[in-house]
């Protein structure tokens, strides 16, 4: 069965943390769906690649997808920059109903804004596990972090771990 799997992304994005994710994604027969502020916007990441946005964040729903990835890179934080915190509350869904949610580097920033970061175990970059755990999470420093629905990791070097445990959670 085809999933779906939402991404969201704003400029700066890490380029291969998008590519290499949605590369494994869609090898294993699954759908990437590219969600930003305007439907049909270019994306332009920090060195070159570009992505265009298939969903507007006001036209996306959430249930209509069957897990989450996020991409590191600025992204994260100009996505939680949005006034109506509505990339917070699209990335709520997925956490609460327990779906896949595949974030790396900067992307599990995102998952501050949920309120659902407590008890849960996670990895990412250096510079934003302390934000991660005063949310409430525990952070290792591994190369991927699995918690029941959450996969994380913490740089492009650990994508090789971080692609094989996406395709495990969308078997």
């Amino acid at each position: 069965m085809t999933k779906q799997v939402a991404v969201l992304l704003a400029d700066e994005f890490e380029d291969i943390e998008l590519t290499s994710p949605a590369e494994a994604i869609e090898a294993a027969g699954h759908k990437v769906v590219i969600i930003g502020d305007t439907e049909g916007a270019t994306i332009n990441g920090k060195h070159g690649e570009k992505a265009v946005a298939d969903v507007s964040i006001a036209d996306a729903k959430p249930e209509d997808y069957d897990a989450l990835l996020l991409p590191g890179g600025f992204s994260p934080d100009h996505l939680r920059g949005d006034e109506e915190g509505r990339y917070g509350k699209f990335a709520t869904h997925f956490m609460t109903a327990d779906l896949p949610v595949f974030a790396i580097c900067h992307g599990p920033q995102i998952l501050i804004d949920t309120d659902a970061l407590t008890n849960r175990t996670v990895t990412a970059v250096l510079n934003v596990r302390k934000d991660l755990q005063n949310a409430g999470a525990t952070v290792v420093d591994q190369s991927v972090v699995v918690d029941r629905n959450i996969v994380t990791s913490r740089t492009p070097d650990d994508l090789d771990d971080f692609n094989r445990e996406i395709q495990n959670q969308l078997k």
